[in-house]
């Protein structure tokens, strides 16, 4: 079976039956088991000159990540499609956003633990519009990260490049932070993580403004997106904020401590609560429908 035709029903069939939870109350999910590595790749590595090591543990993960992903491979189409499937994250994306929109309208307080839920900001403290945000703004980089990317590789390079993807994802969610601690064993990781997100994060942007009917990127999405502190996040963001008309990023607090990042499409409307959320949700939906839609051209080439 030709590689497209597997990517499409790998994603078809996250859509239908996303995360099963019976699944993994009973054996781990692999990004779990990932994490688990890199999380012992951490404490056993990360000391002096932690920064050489930092690269071996990159290295590893490619060199892993090809080997297991080519014995599934090996195996045939029907293992192949199910691993893509369990790494591919659109549906649980959705309901975890469309939750953020759902407390919201029950109550600020409701909204707060949601959001907190899917973002690494403080949330106690949190107005109506911070918590919307936050959610639409997690939906946008999430989108890319856990929808477009990992599609993107799983074309190019198979399961293997899928894995690869996947496993570096994690490792710079873990150590990849400009830190006393990550500065120099996360660096690897967070640099590699950049490079391979570049190409997808601006087609996660353009499925995004594509499926609100816009079919073109203006100069001020580009300096808007190159407001964001990552070379990537920003685009899916950007867009996000044009298609919905709103406000986001601005100031957001960390460990207590007040960020005063500034707003991507600023004009936007800023009181925005659980509705805008759900706009964000539906978003998504029309951008993998346009994602799925390349993929099956693709096959049929």
């Amino acid at each position: 079976m030709e590689t497209a035709a597997i990517v499409f029903l790998a994603m078809v069939l996250d859509a239908v039956f996303g995360e099963p939870k019976w699944l993994w109350n009973r054996v781990p999910h692999p990004a779990v088991l990932m994490g688990k590595a890199i999380g012992w790749a951490d404490k056993k590595l990360n000391t002096e000159n932690a920064r050489p090591k930092g690269v071996l543990l990159v290295v590893a993960m490619v060199v892993a990540g090809w080997w297991i992903g080519g014995l599934i491979e090996w195996f045939g189409a029907i293992p192949t499609i199910l691993v893509g499937a369990i790494l591919i994250a659109q549906k649980s994306l959705v309901e975890h956003v469309q939750a953020v929109g759902q407390a919201l309208r029950r109550s600020l307080s409701e909204g707060r633990v949601e959001v907190a839920r899917i973002v690494g900001r403080d949330t106690k403290d949190m107005t109506e519009p911070e918590v919307a945000r936050a959610g639409i703004e997690s939906a946008a980089e999430n989108l890319s990260d856990g929808v477009v990317a990992p599609v993107f590789w799983f074309l190019v390079l198979g399961l293997p490049g899928l894995l690869i993807y996947k496993m570096v994802n994690t490792a710079d969610s873990m150590i990849g932070y400009r830190t006393e601690k990550y500065e120099d064993f996360g660096w690897a990781s967070a640099r590699f993580d950049d490079l391979i997100n570049w190409i997808p994060a601006r087609i996660t942007a353009a499925f995004i403004m594509f499926s609100g009917g816009k079919f073109s990127f203006s100069q001020t999405l580009r300096d808007d997106a190159s407001l964001h502190r990552s070379p990537n996040a920003g685009w899916p963001e950007a867009a996000m904020a044009r298609v919905l008309g709103i406000a986001l990023s601005g100031p957001r607090s960390y460990e207590g401590e007040m960020q005063k990042f500034p707003y991507v499409n600023e004009f936007g409307r800023r009181t925005i609560g659980g509705n805008e959320v759900d706009q964000a949700a539906s978003t998504l939906w029309r951008s993998w429908a346009i994602l799925l839609g390349c993929i099956a051209m693709i096959s049929l080439i």
